[in-house]
């Protein structure tokens, strides 16, 4: 062995350990979505992409999810550290599970308002939540829109209504081929899968639950007991990180989409984009989001929330407001100073 192939391969060697010294370093992070690698997942994706959370020393994997359920009792299980779920299904799961020592706690909020909304063809002739009362709706069982529908019902004296239950590819097929009346759903979800069939945007009633006095929070991001006591440092790493990223996916949707793609190749490109700006501008940037500041939550509200859901959800306990939610971990209000003006 020459002395110079001897100093090369000896200098290779080093670098592999300081290389591998520095991804011991890294706190591994595993990531639980609420759905798949659509427009949304963009949040997470693109500061994963743009070595934001490596830059925070996080190794952080993302893993796409079949619902806020799923992704709450994942977290529970301690199989995954941090999740993005539905606010409702966490406290569901709180008041349920009253004696689960490890149940997910709330640290940041994403999405302000609840996406929830009932959809239906405008020639059925539904235009008010008051034209619903006897009317067919059509929703999977654990759709966060028809859990909740008891407190949209309420706050605009819907009378009885008959539910059908379905998988989620089938929802949007049989609002448009007429075995459903209507359907609730994610805003940004159904109304594009509904297109998707060959329906007219302007051709659908859209009755977003916000805009109809159901002030409910959306999905947050939620982690384990365990990691928030052990290692409390993480968890506001990973929300720094994910707060620039998020800044940069508002500011350029269509940017954001490539990290998505890079995922899922199968995306459609166009429609997941439109999918992840109808999402910012419906509840992530929107006015009552912009009133309490991007990531935080008001007191008050979540106390109404609680209450709502307990008796919406019909919960074995009630559900406790100080138990689902802990702000201490947030950037300071700069860094979430990150939603942009309203346009004029």
């Amino acid at each position: 062995m020459s002395k110079r192939f001897f100093l090369q391969a000896t200098a290779a060697l080093a670098a592999m350990v300081v290389m591998g010294s520095a991804q011991a370093q890294n706190t591994p992070i595993k990531f639980q979505l609420d759905w798949r690698f659509e427009g949304p997942a963009a949040l997470f994706l693109t500061p994963v992409a743009k070595g934001y959370f490596k830059d925070a020393k996080l190794d952080v994997t993302v893993d796409a999810g079949n619902g806020s359920g799923g992704a709450v009792t994942r977290v529970a299980s301690g199989s995954y550290d941090i999740g993005f779920a539905d606010l409702a299904a966490l406290m569901e799961f709180h008041a349920n599970n009253p004696d689960v020592p490890n149940k997910p706690v709330a640290v940041m909020m994403v999405y302000n308002n609840t996406p929830a909304s009932v959809m239906a063809l405008k020639k059925t002739g539904i235009k008010t939540p008051a034209d619903l009362t006897g009317k067919k709706l059509g929703a999977p069982v654990f759709d966060a829109g028809r859990r909740a529908f008891p407190i949209f019902a309420k706050a605009n004296g819907i009378g009885n209504v008959a539910w059908t239950a379905m998988d989620p590819p089938l929802r949007e097929t049989m609002l448009v081929r007429g075995d459903v009346d209507a359907i609730t759903g994610f805003t940004f979800t159904s109304l594009l899968n509904i297109e998707a069939r060959g329906v007219k945007a302007e051709d659908v009633t859209v009755l977003q639950y916000p805009d109809f006095g159901v002030k409910l929070y959306g999905n947050a991001i939620i982690a384990s007991p365990k990691l928030l006591k052990e290692n409390p440092a993480a968890v506001k790493a990973f929300l720094q990180a994910f707060t620039k990223g998020a800044k940069d996916v508002i500011a350029d949707p269509a940017a954001a989409i490539n990290d998505v793609k890079a995922r899922d190749g199968i995306i459609n490109t166009e429609l997941e984009t439109r999918r992840l700006k109808l999402a910012i501008d419906t509840v992530i940037n929107s006015a009552d989001a912009r009133a309490e500041g991007f990531g935080q939550i008001r007191g008050p509200r979540l106390s109404l929330m609680a209450s709502q859901v307990s008796d919406a959800f019909n919960t074995k306990s009630r559900v406790n407001p100080d138990a689902i939610w802990n702000g201490s971990f947030l950037p300071t209000a700069k860094e979430l100073d990150i939603l942009p003006k309203p346009k004029k």
